[in-house]
């Protein structure tokens, strides 16, 4: 039986320079640095409150996502309006501007330094 989503992870050549974006600029929290003891790669465990997300070195990742629509994943935020205007004074390449759904909220897409979209979500029940 599935219990549920434990963690996202996110491969890249700089996991510490991709793990610092989202601490530093998007606003997560650092949690536990990580150390593979065969490869010598480094982790990152970024603390959202439900679902960790861990960026994580991997020989295999070069360069920015070529596709980077494929996987997102959402961060749920209280004010989205405020939260994007943080991130474009930051100068975070936004995808999407604000957009609502019908029935689910409102949303605004973005991509990190290494091409990642993910995006702030504001639900209905917020």
């Amino acid at each position: 039986m599935i219990r549920g989503l434990e963690a996202i992870l996110i491969g890249s050549s700089g996991a510490k320079k991709l793990a610092d974006f989202y601490t530093n600029v998007v606003g997560l929290k650092q949690g536990v640095i990580m150390e593979n003891p065969e490869t010598k790669e480094e982790g990152y465990n970024l603390e959202t409150g439900t679902v960790g997300i861990y960026i994580l070195d991997h020989s295999k990742i070069k360069g920015k996502s070529k596709d980077p629509s494929r996987v997102m994943f959402n961060l749920e935020v209280d004010d989205i309006e405020k939260e994007v205007k943080r991130l474009k004074k930051a100068k975070v390449k936004v995808v999407a501007d604000i957009y609502h759904v019908p029935e689910y909220g409102l949303i605004a897409t973005f991509a990190d330094p290494e091409g990642n979209y993910f995006q702030f979500v504001q639900t209905r029940a917020n």
